[in-house]
């Protein structure tokens, strides 16, 4: 067995393991080897590693110190397969992303000012700027706080993310194939109406009448029809072809398993949360459920809440025909299966009628777990 230093933090609704990439071999294969028996995949289980057999718990932030001035430290996301030897590198985790400010203040890597420090992290899956706004009062991270998130127990400190000019993580545009909508022929199904939109991660929108679902089912609802799962993956297979990301849909879940992700919205609604908490329809401008690794997101992704609200501005997308005509850009609730997550966006129209998102941000709250060392084989 060999020894791994690493810590373990909650950031947001996900956790994950955070290495500094000092620690970890430069070669691809080799790294993704330590990861896997780390983490103990692939496994449904994940018994033998750090994993928590979820597609939220079996994640990585591999984090170092920046050379240069324009930001503090890089962050590479990574996204541990559970039953498959796959480690994924495509896309963020805004979730994730909110806990490496906190990682990158315990391990030194910024200065600390008082009473906010604001880490400036640059993602390379993305090639994005992050700006993290830890509270550090008296030289020191405050978990403790009054802000809850849905998700999550209790109540911690507040970590603003602010994402700089999140449009075209991916494909380098906003709207991928320059469409608001486009029909996707399904094999064996149906051709349906759906929503490109590339912002801190891309995203195919579909709406949830268009799959025979109400959109308030629950997790647990969607995950145990193995038609539905199918469908909702060819969906996405097809999704990732007409984005290029792969040639043959049928290798979606192999050969791209984290995006595009597919995203199942709904008008507002009163429903049932995960904790048996009734949502009001007056809570939520707009209702989603997440596609995460080939099965239903517990919560709502943070990438993929910017990603929501920034289509929600896009006038004609599908997003914005669903969501409610009074919201707020700056303040877009989105109602998912255990609650309410709230994000915004700032925005303008330029000369030439193109939509243009400087920031788009959103709010949670991290903390760390375990700081020591991991075994792996």
């Amino acid at each position: 067995m060999k020894k791994l230093e690493c810590s373990i933090f909650r950031g947001g609704t996900s956790k994950g393991v955070f290495i500094d990439k000092n620690n970890l071999p430069s070669e691809k294969e080799k790294c993704d080897k330590i990861l896997l028996s780390l983490m103990g995949s692939p496994d449904i289980r994940q018994i033998d590693g750090l994993g928590g057999a979820t597609s939220t718990t079996s994640k990585v932030a591999i984090v170092s110190k920046a050379e240069g001035s324009d930001y503090d430290v890089d962050y590479t996301f990574a996204q541990v397969s559970i039953d498959k030897d796959i480690v994924s590198y495509k896309g963020n985790c805004g979730n994730i992303s909110s806990a490496v400010g906190p990682y990158a203040i315990e391990k030194g890597m910024v200065e600390i000012t008082s009473p906010v420090t604001v880490v400036r992290i640059y993602n390379t899956n993305t090639k994005k700027i992050i700006y993290s706004h830890v509270e550090t009062p008296n030289g020191e991270i405050n978990y403790d706080g009054d802000f809850s998130i849905a998700g999550v127990p209790g109540k911690s400190s507040v970590i603003k993310l602010a994402f700089k000019e999140p449009a075209g993580s991916m494909t380098g545009k906003l709207l991928p194939t320059g469409n608001v909508t486009d029909i996707l022929d399904i094999p064996d199904y149906k051709s349906l109406e759906v929503s490109f939109v590339d912002s801190s991660n891309p995203l195919v929108f579909i709406k949830a009448e268009d799959v025979n679902l109400n959109g308030t089912e629950l997790p647990e609802e969607i995950d145990s029809s193995k038609e539905l799962l199918a469908l909702l993956e060819k969906i996405r297979g097809v999704a990732a072809v007409k984005l290029g990301f792969i040639s043959d849909y049928r290798k979606s879940a192999e050969e791209s398993p984290g995006v595009p992700k597919l995203t199942i919205v709904s008008k507002s609604k009163k429903y049932k949360s995960v904790n048996a908490e009734i949502i009001e329809e007056g809570e939520s401008d707009l209702i989603g459920r997440m596609m995460s690794m080939q099965l239903t997101h517990k919560t709502y992704a943070l990438t993929g809440a910017l990603c929501t609200a920034t289509a929600a501005i896009i006038e004609g997308s599908i997003v914005n025909k669903i969501i409610k005509k009074d919201f707020k850009p700056s303040e877009i609730k989105i109602g998912h299966p255990s609650g309410i997550i709230q994000v915004g966006v700032d925005f303008s129209i330029n000369k030439d009628g193109e939509i243009e998102v400087p920031w788009a941000y959103g709010y949670r709250t991290a903390r760390i777990i375990m700081d020591g060392v991991g075994y792996y084989r």
